[in-house]
């Protein structure tokens, strides 16, 4: 198959959490992708308990069964064996301790089945970027893996046979959208995802990569392509297309088509 095709579908059940790969996602009525964000951890004070705003998360390893909710955890110092298991949502005050002794300090998990946690809360459809931009930017780096790469920017899908930074094609000015199609599923591309702190970091150790922000910046610029001109992109610190969906009749799968139908108002 040629042209732009799903390569990678993957959902993150626990906001934060390690994600799930899957062959095929359904959709939810506000475009979410079903078993995506279902669950956070928030604090005493009702903030999100995730990666941008706690490095020890980075050091937390877990499972997810999509079938049974079965959640296992474990720190990455300790041994595989060791690892705690859990069945959401029954066992969320059980999980909310195990963060607690893990952090120090108290932690709630919350369950939001319909709107999920979407880090754009405006735009909550699957997060999209291609496997040549994660290549190209994993390669700005001396000691970060395509899959490390992955980890960092944990995009819900993953598209083939495109140039890097091709999902740029996938916004364009404010105010408009491109509307596009996923097999049978439309789609229209909102704006190019803000990076925060958590791409600077290794997934697994939480350690900050050296000048990741400024060797992303400088890069970015110097390899942007025409098609990336918008007044969304305010910023070179941008990777990842953030959706909507409009209606979700049918799944997406693996090995689906990417067609663009055009812009249109937002």
């Amino acid at each position: 198959m040629t042209g732009p095709r799903v390569s990678r579908l993957t959902v993150y059940p626990v906001k934060s959490l390690d994600g799930k790969s899957i062959e095929q996602g359904h959709l939810t009525d506000t475009g979410a992708l079903v078993d995506d964000r279902i669950y956070a951890l928030v604090d005493e004070d009702g903030a999100y308990v995730n990666g941008k705003a706690e490095r020890r998360i980075h050091r937390i390893r877990s499972g997810f069964d999509l079938d049974t909710h079965r959640l296992s955890l474990r720190d990455v110092d300790a041994p595989t064996a060791d690892a705690s298991a859990f069945v959401l949502p029954d066992d969320a005050d059980d999980v909310a301790a195990w963060f607690e002794s893990y952090l120090g300090y108290d932690v709630s998990v919350r369950r939001e089945p319909e709107r999920r946690f979407p880090d754009d809360t405006d735009n909550p459809g699957p997060t999209i970027v291609s496997t040549a931009t994660i290549e190209t930017l994993a390669s700005w780096y001396d000691d970060v893996t395509p899959d490390g790469m992955r980890r960092r920017l944990r995009a819900n899908v993953e598209i083939a046979g495109v140039p890097a930074f091709w999902e740029d094609r996938l916004f364009a000015d404010y105010g408009e959208a491109v509307r596009f199609t996923i097999g049978d599923v439309a789609f229209d591309g909102i704006n190019p995802c803000q990076r925060c702190v958590v791409p600077s970091r290794d997934p697994d150790t939480g350690e900050e990569t050296p000048d990741f922000r400024e060797r992303f910046i400088e890069n970015r610029r110097r390899t942007k392509p025409d098609w990336t001109d918008s007044d969304r992109f305010d910023h070179d610190f941008r990777v990842m297309v953030n959706t909507r969906v409009p209606d979700a009749p049918a799944p997406i799968t693996v090995g689906d088509p990417i067609e663009i139908e055009g812009v249109r108002p937002e």
